[in-house]
């Protein structure tokens, strides 16, 4: 596992926890003295844009929850490529399934950009569970959730080509771009190679795909700037690989 780094509680950092509780999903049902009590067993941690959080197959002692940033979840072959599974944000929390079944981390964690998260040890999540069940049965909804999400990644890669994976997420990414009149358009959150990651392929194929693409006039791409000059013809990719 990365290095943990501390930060050492102040006077507001115990308040500082509530509040991400109370925003969380997971623990909005809790009491002020139950949110008092996790709040008062966390630890806050800070890791930099990359920095890795913990490694696929490290024993699980926690729960971690998201204050601020975004961490990226995924997994790693013995080559070194990776397939992104999640990228989860403020309130969202990390690990619940092997802080309930006792299993080591099944898939690694990193910074996607500056993080803040706070660390519950297990043994006070389940000490909290005893006495809320209502949060156990949220953590299986949230369990759920990532289920039904790993079960379409496999869809995907099993029955979708790299340019209709590819058409997908430029497609998602474009539904919080700007209207323009040519069409949406957005900047690239990631590189070439953290867009293979999440479509389960490799940088070269992404820009190669990216260029075809571009020489169709479905798109135009600009450094990271990205317009759909095309977008129903981008979809009509997505419907002609089902």
């Amino acid at each position: 596992m990365a290095d943990l780094k501390t930060i050492a509680p102040s006077s507001g950092a115990e308040a500082t926890a509530q509040e991400v509780l109370r925003t969380a999903p997971l623990f909005a049902d809790l009491s002020p003295a139950e949110s008092q009590y996790l709040a008062q067993h966390a630890e806050r941690h800070r890791f930099a844009t990359g920095e890795l959080i913990f490694s696929e197959g490290d024993e699980c002692p926690g729960l971690w929850l998201i204050a601020s940033g975004h961490v990226r979840i995924f997994k790693s072959s013995p080559s070194g490529r990776e397939q992104v599974l999640a990228v989860e944000g403020p309130g969202s929390s990390v690990a619940e399934l092997p802080v309930f079944d006792g299993g080591n981390y099944p898939a690694s964690a990193s910074a996607a950009d500056a993080v803040v998260v706070w660390f519950v040890h297990k043994h006070h999540f389940h000490a909290l569970c005893l006495e809320h069940p209502t949060v156990a049965l949220k953590v299986l909804r949230v369990v759920g959730r990532r289920l039904r999400g790993l079960v379409a990644i496999i869809e995907e890669l099993s029955f979708t080509t790299v340019r209709s994976r590819l058409a997908s997420l430029l497609l998602r990414y474009a539904r919080d771009g700007q209207h323009t009149p040519e069409g949406p358009s957005f900047a690239l959150p990631v590189n070439n190679q953290e867009l293979a990651a999440h479509i389960g392929t490799v940088r070269e194929l992404v820009s190669r795909n990216l260029s075809r693409l571009q020489a169709e006039g479905m798109i135009r791409v600009e450094g990271r700037q990205v317009t759909l000059l095309n977008a129903t013809a981008l979809t009509a990719l997505l419907q002609s690989s089902e």
